[in-house]
């Protein structure tokens, strides 16, 4: 039995270093930013209000990413046209802007067409 687990063992080993490797950030520009109710806060039995968050609009060489903030926090407003750098995990963009770092929810993608030229 240990002959063949032996083989298999070495191939999972060799291979799972490199897919736990930390993603090299994407370099992106954020094109716009609007605000979007995404929840609302229960003051009262009879009285609740809506809380908002902002969306940007971020666009790489290829693609659009609509993001959210995840909470409805107090955070610094980006700004068009910010040039910022990304990683994805699952459906979250962490991205860090003049050395700050915030993290996302990315809620639609889509390709960019490249027109030639």
């Amino acid at each position: 039995m240990k002959t063949r687990f032996g083989p298999v063992l070495a191939l999972v080993l060799l291979f799972v270093p490199t897919c736990m490797a930390d993603q090299k950030p994407t370099s992106a520009t954020i094109i716009s930013m609007t605000s979007v109710a995404c929840g609302a806060k229960q003051e009262s039995k009879k009285k609740s209000t809506t809380l908002t968050c902002q969306q940007y609009v971020v666009h790489t060489t290829t693609t659009e990413y609509q993001i959210r903030q995840q909470k409805p926090e107090e955070q610094e407003v980006l700004h068009a046209n910010t040039q910022i750098l990304f990683t994805l995990d699952k459906n979250k963009m962490k991205v860090k802007v003049n050395g700050k770092k915030y993290e996302f929810l990315v809620v639609g993608t889509s390709a960019l067409s490249i027109n030639p030229q």
